[in-house]
């Protein structure tokens, strides 16, 4: 797909806002076919991401040359290319350990947003102006960008590691796309704008869901950083055991820092009660944990190790409680966004929103776990199944009861408001019936005309509709 150089662009008719002024000057603009800005995105975007990590190995490897990294130059770019791909969240094979899945979701950060960066300039570059080529402008970063995570996987193969060639063709296919497909859109419009393009029922789910994710997401953050803090002094020791010095202590936080998102959806799945594991027949949950050896890294120091959960015994009801408290948030949310007339319709919209977030926890949790080696450290983290599952329940039957609860209230205060005024269905007034403003009627069954009332449409301008 191409764009012609000699027309400027025309606005998408499906973006909202005001059409240009007539006779405003405007400049033609040049523009390449997809492919080569595509290509050259790509390009961009993996070289940008693999001058970081060999820039950060290259001083692990002056400051720590006995971790292994390799010999000369050639050790050092091998190292970073294969950070390069566990950034995409592509498992490892070392020899005599087996296969290493539990990786840093943090460093997903790193190419996704510059994919971000690389779909917004594809845009721009390709003169893209409508929104339905969109897909194309992603698809066309996403090809070329997961040719280079293959011949990475292949060029970064040792005797000692090999990085899966399959997972880093679909992982860096998904995240380019992905990330490259939400930078375009928004290089075309602000995100108030593109969600302004949704109806209002897929909007309420979508923003049901976001509002769950953000408080359980937030709850979780908390937790973990409290449990940090309360094993502060653990943590410090296996800091001290290791000894890594002035450069490595600067690296080691950093892979800390990765970890941290980890971190974050474990003290998800320890809310929601399944919690997780570390290894064969240990369990981390807001009922008790039972551990075994674990590995000297900081952050491991901050897990709950005791039989019976320490602090107030209030801190365990109040942990398995903000799930609960997601779901009606979530809710309410809905509601508030489309209510409908139709009494049985709210409970299912309001599960809908719940399950979504329930769904997106359990492969987050899928994602944030994986296995050390092929021993007793083959299973590490909570299940992505499980999580899922209980999150579907708590937080959609939560969400189902408070939407169907928040739907009757507005109906039943804009009856109230329809009475007050004297047009209640039943009545003498001859008119059509008044549906409360922003009532979604899912069936409109209702006999006669419908009529949704605007409360801004004295604040809008414009000429009249005669």
């Amino acid at each position: 797909m191409s764009v012609s150089a000699e027309a400027p662009p025309v606005p998408d008719p499906d973006l909202p806002g005001p059409p240009p002024a007539a006779g405003s000057p405007s400049r033609p603009q040049s523009a390449r076919p997809l492919v080569v800005t595509g290509g050259i995105a790509a390009c961009a975007a993996a070289a940008s991401g693999l001058a970081v990590l060999t820039t950060l190995t290259a001083i692990g490897w002056i400051t720590a040359p006995h971790v292994g990294i390799g010999n000369g130059l050639g050790g050092v770019l091998r190292t970073a290319a294969l950070l390069w791909l566990v950034a995409h969240h592509v498992g490892v094979s070392v020899h005599g350990a087996g296969h290493i899945s539990m990786l840093p979701l943090g460093l997903v950060l790193l190419p996704g947003a510059l994919l971000v960066m690389a779909g917004r300039w594809v845009v721009r570059a390709g003169s893209v102006t409508r929104l339905r080529h969109v897909g194309y402008a992603a698809v066309a970063l996403a090809l070329p960008y997961t040719l280079l995570a293959a011949a990475l996987a292949l060029a970064s193969r040792t005797a000692v590691a090999a990085p899966s060639l399959l997972q880093a063709i679909i992982a860096s296919f998904l995240l380019a796309l992905v990330a490259g497909g939400l930078g375009a859109a928004r290089g075309l419009a602000p995100w108030s704008r593109l969600a302004g393009l949704l109806p209002p029922r897929p909007r309420s789910i979508v923003m049901g869901m976001g509002g769950a994710v953000v408080i359980l997401t937030a709850v979780g953050a908390v937790l973990a950083a409290g449990s940090l803090a309360v094993h502060l002094p653990e943590v410090k020791l296996a800091s001290d055991a290791l000894a890594p010095g002035t450069g490595g202590a600067v690296l080691l936080l950093l892979a800390q820092l990765a970890y941290a998102p980890n971190a974050i959806i474990w003290a998800v799945a320890y809310t929601l009660g399944p919690g997780f594991a570390f290894g064969a027949g240990t369990v981390v949950a807001p009922t008790g944990s039972a551990l075994g050896a674990v590995p000297v890294f900081p952050m491991l120091a901050a897990l709950p190790s005791g039989a019976h959960p320490g602090g107030p015994g209030w801190v365990p009801v109040a942990v398995l409680a903000m799930p609960y408290l997601a779901g009606i948030f979530a809710g309410l949310v809905t509601v508030r966004i489309a209510p409908t007339p139709v009494i049985e319709a709210a409970p299912l919209w309001g599960f809908a929103a719940g399950a979504a977030a329930g769904v997106l926890a359990g492969v987050a949790a899928a994602f944030a776990g994986g296995s050390l080696g092929d021993g007793r450290l083959a299973s590490v983290g909570p299940s992505g199944f499980g999580v899922g599952l209980v999150a579907i329940l708590e937080i959609g039957v939560t969400a189902a009861l408070t939407a169907a609860a928040a739907n009757w209230l507005i109906l039943r205060r804009a009856a109230n408001r329809r009475a007050h005024d004297g047009s209640a269905p039943g009545s003498d007034f001859p008119g059509p019936v008044l549906a409360a403003p922003g009532v979604v009627d899912e069936t409109d069954t209702a006999g006669g005309h419908r009529i949704y009332v605007n409360p801004w449409a004295a604040h809008e301008e414009g000429p009249a509709d005669d």
